[in-house]
């Protein structure tokens, strides 16, 4: 990953505190992460809803080399950096799905502390906040509902309803990611709080804990066939679950304005951790390709699979250059102002991912499609982020509204029409 890379004019030139980061995480990878891959499957494969031992005991490694809270801007209680300093960090985590955790940096745990750490209380921040930062517990964020075209979250019909001095909480929730980890103590829960109010204001998000009565978890889902253990990703019913007043996060009605807060940052990390995904599919697949021989000479001298590998380094720093302009934007002139530029790399970056990924496994032949490799899991995981967070076909008309809106109003102010 180079230092330095320009789009739109802009000058994309690391900070020095960016690249010690790199430098240093990249070191802690190289000593920490990438040798205990194997084992770390090894002991989830052991015990599949046990946390991994080896993740937590680099964790505290993780704290005193100061790669701890990465994610977390201009906050006391992170590293205080820019989405765009940011940006190449989170793409060295995403090259090890076990990486992310090891420095706190996973989802959904970082969108859920940037709400607390945005919106939170002063007790919401100590009873939640405080332990997630430390890392002794983890969340989940419970908005996708089985019953209805989650796409649309107007569509939302779980309800919060006052009672007293507590709201009472009925509805079902599904892809509820992180919900299967034993350590999961708290739910981000969206809801209705007034139907009758204006479309965006009808919704609201509360703390819900795990151990409160009535919450259930249903089930664990899988991802073509894969239960991404111990994270794992639950159906969830919430059954008459009360819960104190003070748990309401920002006021009734302000769900969206909380939504839009998290989902941006949130939707430009997933597409860092892609590009981590696509380059280390790449760097496997020349390794493959240049030790392995077929029809008499190594496949690397095979014209379909140059073409190939040139294809992907071209996609890649196309991906990685509309990355660092959407986190350049989203500092430069906030989420709102770069919406276009966030729903643009949502689509291009996982489906960027999986062109390389199924190139590198096209490679690898029948281990490409083993768990030998990660290639497997990884593009099942990746799929998973073209519906995560919004599906495709919303960004995609959420770009299209936006360029039309540019020439609709250049035309009106344009003499010649």
């Amino acid at each position: 990953m180079v230092a330095k890379a320009e789009a739109d004019g802009v000058n994309f030139e690391f900070s020095e505190k960016t690249k010690e980061l790199q430098r240093r995480l990249q070191a802690f990878m190289d000593e920490h992460i990438y040798p205990n891959e194997k084992r770390h499957l090894e002991e989830i494969e052991h015990d599949r809803w046990k946390p991994s031992r080896v993740v937590e005991e680099l964790k505290p490694k993780a704290r005193a080399a100061g790669l701890w809270n990465l994610f977390l801007p201009n906050d006391e209680s992170g590293a205080g950096l820019t989405n765009l300093e940011y940006a190449p960090l989170c793409e060295i985590m995403g090259r090890s799905t076990m990486a992310a955790e090891v420095f706190n940096c996973s989802a959904p745990d970082t969108g859920n502390m940037e709400v607390l750490a945005r919106y939170g209380t002063a007790e919401q921040k100590e009873k939640w906040l405080k332990p997630l930062l430390l890392g002794e517990i983890r969340s989940c964020f419970a908005m996708t509902e089985p019953e209805v075209a989650s796409s649309d979250a107007t569509n939302i019909r779980a309800s919060i309803v006052r009672d007293g001095d507590e709201y009472v909480i009925n509805g079902r929730k599904w892809w509820t990611s992180g919900a299967g980890d034993p350590r999961c103590k708290v739910a981000i829960f969206m809801g209705k709080t007034d139907p009758t109010a204006a479309t965006h204001k009808q919704q609201s998000m509360i703390l819900v804990p795990l151990d409160a009565p009535g919450v259930r978890i249903v089930r664990l889902l899988t991802v073509f066939g894969y239960d991404h253990a111990p994270h794992g990703h639950a159906e969830i019913a919430f059954d008459n679950v009360r819960v104190p007043l003070s748990n309401m996060l920002l006021g009734e009605g302000r769900g969206f304005e909380i939504a839009q807060g998290r989902l941006g940052p949130g939707r430009i990390h997933h597409c860092m951790r892609c590009i981590g995904v696509a380059e280390r599919a790449l760097e496997t697949m020349c390794k493959r390709v240049q030790a392995r021989v077929a029809f008499g000479k190594a496949i690397s001298e095979q014209g379909t699979i140059r073409a190939d590998i040139a294809a992907s380094r071209m996609e890649i720093e196309q991906a990685r250059l509309l990355t660092l302009k959407a986190a350049y934007k989203m500092d430069a002139v906030g989420n709102k102002e770069a919406r276009a530029e966030i729903a643009m790399i949502k689509v291009v970056a996982p489906n960027m991912t999986l062109c390389v990924l199924d190139r590198a496994m096209q490679a690898h032949g029948g281990a490409g499609v083993s768990a030998d490799t990660f290639l497997a899991g990884a593009w099942a995981n990746v799929r998973t982020l073209r519906l995560a967070d919004g599906p495709d076909e919303v960004h995609v008309e959420s770009i299209a509204k936006s360029e039309l809106r540019k020439w609709t109003k250049a035309r009106t102010e344009s003499p010649w029409d």
